[in-house]
Formats: structure tokens, C-alpha cells, sequence
């Protein structure tokens, strides 16, 4: 199953296995168990420290353990970990292997700490890019703890379970038989949901920190360039986030970005937070901005106020917010989000395998996600609102091609139908001639571009009738000293290199706003 590449990479990164492992496998007659065990064959060839045997007493068949020989640390897949959940399977052989985390000493003295009894199961699929931080943190904390196991299951190959349990979107989490979260969730929020106390411990922290020269609110690319730029100063700089990366953690392929001809939305966002902590810049992550109370009315320093209780303080401050995808705003919606209703064909369409779907949007986005969810899907709908598509050419043209796609102009969806625990309908009028329609259906994608994450500043700066923050040329908003930059403004295009931009810019046009400060008083010498 490993090519040349893949194996050589794999056998290089097990060298730093320290502590015997096995292998158990839990296998029956599928073509899936045995395309498996080929897997866990190759892997265990690469170490002497690695051994594979086989016990079919598993109820989930194909899977595999990863323990630790002679202790209770272990990990747990069941399905082949391959696509994005490779890297998953490289750093459980690695951390049961004995081979340091990268994680913050305090943060797995946290995870060690944790006293109760915890069984996660985490769906996840193959195609997901925000499954693989829910695997890789819920599988470090089995390794760090032992009253703390982990399970990642392969919806797609356990379609009976996952139509139980109505999984309709990955990565879901289930403790201890209940749901525990569904999304992207990094270590430090599993955490956060386990430790009730941990907030106001880090709000107290949050409080006692000096004021800084630059505050960066948002960790996207706008945000990462901008603390770049500051910390390049040499001044004193921050970055609160409530999410580190942003967006960008929720797209798929990025052929865009100059010099670099092909990368995906997470890797780029690990990227981003390594090359800013690479400078002396306090990131802190998890923080949710609620309040901006401009100088004047805060004693001469900008003040930001979290969600946890704690105000941050500068000198100056850029908003770079980002958006988040813009919602239909119809009955329905909100009650079947997760049942029916998503926002990631990538991650959530595997799971509507052989189902009739609906995608809402005919821009560039909605049409590529109803051209890789007929693939998946036995039917596709697509639903414009305007008289027309308004994807580029080359998207259209492939959409027409596809047998087992409708699409619907002119089209205004009103409500989304369910029967109180899935999605099974889609009602629209017909803006043509008044006509209202249902589409039946047990999925549907929302792909209707951004809102920007501005609501925490009305009525503090000044914000366009479509809620994004004005900015001129420089990056300055209507407030002295506090400036923005990327999706959450002004700015035309939203794309990410034109954020990163946008972020230099609002950096330096900070630095040149600090520089014309006027200096305090030095307080006279007395002579005694």
C-alpha cells in the first residue's frame, strides 16, 4: 500500500521509536481487512521495535491497537488511516512508541492530570482536513493518561453505525456513549470542555499581562503577517485568537498561493503559527474577542475584551477577524446543522454516500462542491438564487457533463425540512413565477460565501452596510491606532495572499502610528 517514498519517509521517522510496540489486529474476510493487514504487514517490516499480531475479537472489524508492550498506553483505529489521517497514524506509532510530544509542558501536565474515567470515539473520514486535529489530540491524551482511551472510526466504512448513531458530520466525538463535540477541536479545547476550571485560570493569567505595543486580534493570514511584521520591530507584540489559522483551517486545496503550486488549509495554518512563534510574539489562542473600547475612553491605552472576563491592553491594535461561511438564514437551518445541514462537502459528503443531496450556491465554491458530491452521492441538486451560474467557465462545463446533477436557477430556498432528527427536505419558491417547491433529499451544502466576524464592533469603528470594518489604502479604520485587515474589511477581493498583504500593511502603518506617539515625561532628578 506504501510507495517508495511513503515507506522511506515512514522507516526514518520510526527510528525514533524508543519503546516496543505490537500491533493487534482485529481483521475478518473483507477486502478492507485484508487491504488493512497489508498496511500493518509494511509498517511492521520498517522497525525491530514494532511487532503485529492478530486477535479477531474486536466488535469493530477491520481495526487495530497500537500499544505500548507491558503498560496500558494504547490508540486505537478502526479502518485504514490513510489521506489526511495518515499523519494520525505516524504520531500514535511514535508517541506509544516512547518519542516526546511537541506539546507545551503545561498543557500535557493538564492532559496527565485528569482524574475520571473516559472513552472517546471520534468519526472522522478520509477526505476530512478537520478531522485529524480532533484524532491526533484525543489520541496524545490516551498516550498521556490512562484513564483516557481513544477509538477513531472511519464513518464511511462503518456506514450501519454511522447511520445509528445519525452521524452527519465529522468529525463527531462521542465520551462515554453521549456526543461530545462535532468539528474541529484542538487539544487545548478538548480541555477546556473536560476542565471546567481552566478558563478562569487563563483569564486570570490574560489579566496580569503588561500592555503591548501591537495587538493582533485573529490568527489568520492577515493576523500572521501582521505580528510578523510587528515582531520584526522589535516591539511588543500580541495576537489573540480564537482560533488559530482561522478559515484558512477549513479549506481544502490551495493552488493559488504564489510560489507555491499546491498546499491544504491546515498545513498552511501550521505553517503560519510555527513562522509567527518563530519570533517573540505572545500567542494566545482560544481567545474570543467581545469589546473594543478605543483610547480615549480607556486612559490613553486601547483595551480588548475577552470572552473569559480578561481585557488585553495596547498601544495599537489591528483586527483581522477573518468571516465565517455566511448561513441561508431559513426555518430549519440552525435545528439540522450536523443532521443534514453542512458547510464542508469536503469533510461531511463521504457520509452521504449513495444519498440524494442539495447544494445551495451557484459561485465557484457550490459548484465545486456539487461536482465532487456527484461522485459520492446518488443525485446532486443545485440551487442558484441568481438567473444564472456564476462559477467560471471551465466549472460550469464540467457541472453540465455530469449525469446525475439538477441545477436550479432563480431559485430562493425558504426552509429546510426534517423529521425532527435528520434532514429529509429543501423547500424553494421560484422567483420567476412565484411557484413554491420541494426538493426531497437527505443533505444539503451550503456554499453561499462570507459574513465577515464583525458584530462585537458596532457601533465602536466604522462598518460597511455589509458589516465589514472601512479601511483606506493604509489599513486605518475610523479609530486612532487601531487598524484592520483580510476578510473582516473593506478590502475587494478576499483571497489569502491579498490578506497576508493587507496584514504587512496594517502592521507597518501601526509601527509608523507608534513612532508618532508623543514620549512621556521622564520625571526630574531632584538633587537631595
Amino acid at each position: 500500500m506504501l510507495d517508495a517514498h511513503l515507506t522511506t519517509q515512514l522507516k526514518a521517522y520510526l527510528e525514533k521509536v524508543t519503546q516496543p510496540i505490537e500491533i493487534v489486529a482485529s481483521l475478518d474476510g473483507s477486502a478492507k481487512s485484508a487491504e488493512l493487514n497489508e498496511l500493518l504487514e509494511e509498517i511492521a517490516a520498517l522497525s525491530e521495535r514494532i511487532s503485529l499480531v492478530r486477535r479477531d475479537d474486536n466488535e469493530r472489524r477491520p481495526s487495530f491497537a497500537i500499544n505500548r508492550v507491558g503498560s496500558d498506553v494504547g490508540v486505537r483505529f478502526a479502518g485504514i488511516p490513510m489521506g489526511h489521517e495518515f499523519t494520525s497514524l505516524v504520531l500514535a506509532l511514535l508517541q506509544v512508541g516512547g518519542h516526546p510530544s511537541k506539546t507545551a509542558a503545561d498543557v500535557i501536565e493538564q492532559v496527565k492530570n485528569i482524574e475520571g474515567d473516559y472513552h472517546f470515539e471520534t468519526y472522522f473520514s478520509l477526505s476530512c482536513q478537520n478531522c485529524p486535529d480532533v484524532v491526533q489530540a484525543l489520541n496524545l491524551m490516551s498516550v498521556l493518561n490512562p484513564n483516557i482511551q481513544h477509538v477513531a472510526i472511519d464513518g464511511a466504512l462503518y456506514q450501519d453505525e454511522v447511520d445509528a448513531r445519525q452521524v452527519m458530520s465529522v468529525p463527531t466525538v462521542y465520551l462515554n456513549g453521549e456526543v461530545f463535540g462535532q468539528g474541529r477541536m484542538s487539544l487545548e479545547q478538548v480541555l477546556a470542555k473536560l476542565d471546567t476550571g481552566a478558563g478562569a485560570r487563563e483569564a486570570e493569567k490574560l489579566k496580569n499581562k503588561e500592555a503591548f505595543d501591537m495587538l493582533v486580534v485573529g490568527g489568520g493570514p492577515a493576523g500572521s503577517a501582521a505580528a510578523i511584521y510587528a515582531a520584526r520591530k522589535g516591539i511588543r507584540t500580541g495576537v489573540a485568537a480564537e482560533r488559530f489559522g482561522g478559515q484558512v483551517l477549513d479549506t481544502m486545496a490551495i493552488e493559488n498561493f504564489i510560489s507555491i503550486g499546491y498546499t491544504e488549509g491546515p498545513k498552511l495554518a501550521t505553517a503560519l503559527e510555527q513562522h509567527v512563534k518563530d519570533y517573540d510574539v505572545d500567542v494566545m489562542n482560544l481567545q474570543r474577542a467581545e469589546r473594543l473600547l478605543p483610547a480615549a475612553e480607556s486612559g490613553g491605552l486601547i483595551e480588548v475584551q475577552l470572552a473569559n472576563g480578561a481585557t488585553l491592553k495596547s498601544k495599537t491594535v489591528i483586527l483581522s477577524t477573518g468571516a465565517r461561511w455566511r448561513q441561508m438564514g431559513v426555518p430549519g437551518e440552525d435545528q439540522y446543522r450536523n443532521k443534514g445541514v453542512a458547510y464542508c462537502p469536503h469533510c461531511d459528503g463521504p457520509l452521504f454516500k449513495g444519498k440524494r443531496v442539495a447544494v445551495i450556491g451557484g459561485g465557484n465554491s457550490g459548484v465545486e462542491a456539487a461536482i465532487d458530491l456527484a461522485g459520492i452521492t446518488s443525485h446532486v441538486t443545485l440551487i442558484e438564487f441568481d438567473s444564472k451560474l456564476r462559477a467560471d467557465e471551465v466549472l460550469q462545463r464540467k457541472l453540465h457533463s455530469l449525469p446525475n446533477v439538477d441545477i436550479i436557477v432563480s431559485a430562493q430556498s425558504t426552509e429546510v425540512l426534517g423529521d425532527g432528527q435528520k434532514v429529509n427536505g429543501l423547500v424553494y419558491e421560484d422567483r420567476v413565477n412565484g411557484e413554491v417547491r420541494r426538493v426531497e433529499l437527505e443533505g444539503i451544502f451550503v456554499q453561499i460565501g462570507l459574513l465577515p466576524n464583525t458584530e462585537w464592533l458596532k457601533g465602536t469603528l466604522e462598518l460597511s452596510p455589509r458589516g465589514e470594518i472601512v479601511i483606506d489604502e493604509r489599513g486605518r479604520t475610523s479609530l486612532p491606532g487601531v487598524f484592520a485587515a483580510g476578510d473582516a474589511t473593506t478590502v475587494p477581493y478576499k483571497q489569502i495572499v491579498i490578506a497576508m498583504g493587507a496584514g504587512s500593511t496594517a502592521a507597518l502603518s501601526a509601527f509608523d502610528h507608534l513612532m508618532r506617539l508623543p514620549v512621556a515625561a521622564k520625571p526630574e532628578l531632584v538633587a537631595a
